[in-house]
């Protein structure tokens, strides 16, 4: 690959030697424009991306790279810069020494990062000091694929993309950081659900076992929505409804009487009747899952949902209380470069002195 020419004064830049599929630029989201038939994208686990984004005193909606198992392996370029990530049980190294899974670092000029996933989890993230300054595209960085709309052209990322940092390098007076945070350690809790808008189109037994029974995620999942496989949910009412808005977390059940949960790059309509919504507290853990995880399913109020963001969002909003300082390895090149001396002693003079 021919070398690119790095401009002094530019800012510092990740560099993609490599990136698997489904590896995307994601903010927040692209708001306001569902009535006009645009998806609005944004993360799959957004507890995860907000994490990223606070540990480096971003703005919560600045652009950060969703990784997916597909992994990723970058550069740093022109200048120290400051990243944080966060997100599933996947293996970080930088120039090669394993990382924590989540964590706020310094990365100087030629530093290499690679990530692969771990044992859990679907998705991680990758914030940089500012968020990455790509084009924005109706108010919003997020890549929708399926409309070739944000991020880098509207794609997904790929081997030999430039990613600059909105904010200037520096070394900055932060330090690096583990992220040790709750609600990054996933547990197998049932993903809570508020019933409705049409539950009443569904068999009461088959609406109790939806809630009684375990389902298992198949390999029909992916940034649009998850299917699960289990028992089957049968209609009392028919499958078919007048087209109405459809949410984050919508559940639908089409003609062969499997769930089907709406996630990031849902359609912003659909015909289906909707069981119930996944509440937004546990999102993040759905979106977590991989094809072949057993999940259950638990009913709560719109109280209980409510009372569960707010509380999970306190707990983001505080993540400086969830951080402690970052040992690197004790390599040769870093005892070389530390000062392990506190003191030192005349051995003459103290002879002398007795």
């Amino acid at each position: 690959m021919t070398p690119r020419l790095i401009h002094a004064g530019a800012p510092a830049r990740l560099r993609l030697l490599c990136a698997g599929p489904g590896v995307t630029i994601q903010d927040e989201g692209r708001r306001g424009y569902l009535r006009y038939g645009v998806t609005e994208a944004g993360p799959m686990d957004w507890t995860a991306f907000r994490t990223a984004n606070l540990a480096l005193g971003n703005e919560s909606h600045a652009a950060a790279i969703e990784i997916s198992l597909g992994g990723l392996r970058a550069i740093c370029e022109n200048g120290p810069l400051w990243i944080a990530y966060a997100g599933a049980d996947f293996n970080w190294r930088r120039d090669g020494a394993l990382l924590p899974p989540a964590a706020r670092l310094l990365l100087q000029p030629g530093d290499s990062l690679t990530v692969r996933p771990g044992a859990m989890g679907a998705w991680t993230y990758l914030a940089v000091e500012g968020g990455f300054d790509t084009e924005p595209e109706l108010g919003s960085r997020a890549t929708h694929t399926r409309s070739s709309m944000g991020g880098v052209d509207g794609r997904m990322l790929r081997e030999g993309d430039i990613l600059p940092a909105a904010a200037p390098g520096s070394g900055g007076d932060r330090s690096e950081a583990i992220i040790d945070a709750a609600w990054l350690r996933r547990t197998r809790d049932p993903i809570r659900v508020v019933p409705g808008p049409q539950d009443d189109y569904f068999d009461p037994s088959s609406l109790a076992a939806f809630f009684d029974e375990e389902f298992t995620l198949t390999p029909a999942a992916d940034r649009m929505a998850y299917r699960f496989e289990g028992p089957e949910i049968a209609h009392s009412r028919g499958y078919n409804i007048v087209s109405d808005g459809v949410a984050l977390g919508a559940i639908q059940v089409a003609g062969d009487r499997r769930p089907l949960i709406l996630m990031a790059d849902r359609q912003p309509t659909g015909g289906y009747p909707k069981l119930g919504h996944v509440i937004r507290a546990d999102i993040g853990r759905l979106a977590q899952s991989r094809p072949g995880e057993r999940r259950r399913f638990a009913q709560v109020s719109t109280v209980e949902a409510r009372t569960a963001l707010l509380a999970l969002e306190d707990e983001i909003a505080g993540i400086a209380s969830h951080m402690a300082p970052l040992r690197r390895e004790p390599t040769s090149k870093l005892l070389l470069e530390t000062n392990l001396i506190d003191g030192f002693t005349d051995a003459l003079t103290d002879l002398a002195s007795r």
